[in-house]
């Protein structure tokens, strides 16, 4: 009679626990996708000595995997850093670094063209936390010495402002910093840790968000933050891990296989977005196209001395007289450019921005010298420029700006 022990163990029991194991010595271009929350472990011993903080082992799968161990390690490496925390999204990376850095009686200052939801971040969460955020104006230098006070932990910066797109002198405001013993974070997103190094600047934090040139596609969510200093690290990894903030295996991967194409689509965004922004500043509808690396775009000796490229990201303020309704119905009459939020993959995009809105929720210092765009502007456009053939972006706008703002709408 067979006793319990050798039956062979059920179809649900095998589905668990097969005994196969595939043959070692397999490679191929890309990593595996790791999927894990549970990790094994060969036994209590090595559950209990094993630790996660310094990636030399796995624990948990909030604490890494060997792709996600990976990833942090190349984007590290992208951006002259030591350290790399991934987060599910660029916004949860911004509030990864106030979090872990800031404490009740806490100031932080922001640029006042800061990206909006960091702004809501800081005005409305940390300050029902007892921390207050003061607004400089990032073209101002003498704006941020005024307002950098006792309680001033951490100030955000922008390269560049990330709808207005000023560009501003780094150096100067990182030196303003260090003088007070003032930490600081830089929103780098924009350059893709490719076209600017934040830490040879002085810098402290580099937060990026992957949804945009990491992943390519449009189809991720991911952020990460990145530093050089091994304390500053140790803060950021006790609340990262306090907070609950992973990433999932298949994201991973994704931005794995993105990263490998990454430089050749920046280069390709950068070219295509320039020559599309120098032929809207030839047209008639057009105020002003701002674009850090055009000629009389604000900051943009900055963006000359200290950055390697630009992406495809701008914005082009139209002539103060179109109203905004004028304004809408040109992005509605574009074809090729989508009409959504967020930058960086294939597909063209473009928002309009009421800017009057904007200043009004960032009170910018009064009296300041640095007024970037033109008070009277009442909208701009932003325009993410993809990878379609860039003649046949400047048609669409073309036609879109025919169709809606010509002399036949009734604009002189």
């Amino acid at each position: 009679m067979t006793s319990q022990e050798d039956r062979p163990p059920g179809a649900a029991t095998l589905l668990q626990h097969h005994p196969y194991r595939a043959p070692e010595g397999f490679a191929g271009l890309q990593l595996p996708v790791y999927r894990a929350s549970t990790v094994l472990f060969d036994n209590v011993r090595q559950m209990r000595e094993r630790r996660w903080r310094d990636k030399s082992g796995y624990t948990y799968g909030l604490h890494g995997t060997p792709a996600s161990f990976a990833l942090e390690r190349r984007l590290a490496d992208i951006e002259g850093a030591r350290h790399a925390l991934l987060c599910p999204s660029g916004l949860s990376a911004i509030a990864l670094v106030d979090l872990a850095l800031l404490r009740q009686g806490d100031e932080v200052l922001l640029p006042c063209n800061a990206y909006a939801p960091g702004r809501e971040l800081a005005q409305e969460t940390l300050a029902a936390w007892g921390i207050s955020t003061r607004i400089y104006d990032p073209l101002d230098p003498a704006s941020l010495r005024e307002r950098i006070g006792a309680n001033t932990r951490l100030l955000w910066l922008e390269a560049p402002g990330s709808v207005s797109m000023e560009m501003p002198d780094l150096r100067a405001l990182v030196a303003l910093a260090r003088e007070a013993g003032v930490l600081t974070a830089i929103d780098n997103t924009w350059s893709a840790g490719l076209a600017l190094r934040p830490f040879e600047l002085g810098i402290d934090v580099s937060m990026q968000a992957l949804t945009k040139y990491q992943s390519g596609g449009a189809d991720v969510l991911m952020g990460a933050v990145l530093v050089r200093d091994d304390a500053l690290h140790d803060a950021l990894l006790d609340a990262h891990m306090r907070l609950g903030l992973g990433v999932g295996g298949d994201d991973v991967g994704l931005l794995l296989r993105g990263l490998a194409s990454m430089p050749l689509r920046y280069a390709a965004h950068d070219a295509s977005a320039r020559r599309v922004a120098e032929w809207l500043l030839r047209r008639p509808e057009v105020e002003r196209v701002l674009h850090p690396a055009l000629p009389g775009s604000p900051g943009h000796a900055y963006w000359l001395r200290d950055f390697r490229g630009a992406a495809g990201l701008f914005s082009v303020v139209l002539r103060p007289e179109f109203e905004p309704a004028r304004v809408d119905a040109f992005v509605d009459a574009l074809r090729l450019f989508g009409i959504g939020y967020s930058w960086g993959g294939p597909m063209s995009l473009a928002v309009p921005y009421d800017l009057r809105h904007a200043r009004a929720a960032v009170s910018p210092p009064v009296g300041s010298q640095a007024q970037a765009v033109p008070a009277e502007a009442h909208y701009l456009v932003r325009l993410n420029i993809g990878l379609e053939r860039p003649e046949d972006l400047i048609a669409d706008l073309e036609q879109a700006l025919r169709a809606a703002l010509s002399p036949r709408t009734g604009v002189a």
